[in-house]
């Protein structure tokens, strides 16, 4: 159970980092996770930088449908998500 809070806590600042426009900082974060949820995030973060093909991937790995909609949504919809497993 450590393990997971440990997770979400990093999964929390790594969107933090995205909404400050972080990047590298977010991406260091999720590259180093191997949960669903920072899978996603991964997705996320190369739809930020434009690279669809790699934010397939990640999608592919978390087990989701790659996102069409808005950026802000998205990341919306992963704060709510990942707060809501705390």
């Amino acid at each position: 159970m450590h393990v997971m809070k440990a997770a979400m806590a990093t999964e929390l600042e790594a969107l933090r980092l995205v909404k400050e426009g972080d990047w590298d900082g977010a991406h260091r974060i999720v590259s180093d996770l191997t949960t669903k949820t920072a899978a996603r995030i991964h997705a996320h973060l190369h739809r930020v930088e434009g690279d669809l093909p790699n934010a397939g991937y990640w999608y592919r790995q978390a087990g989701v449908a790659p996102e069409t909609g808005t950026l802000e949504a998205e990341w919306e919809m992963l704060m709510a998500a990942v707060s809501a497993s705390r």
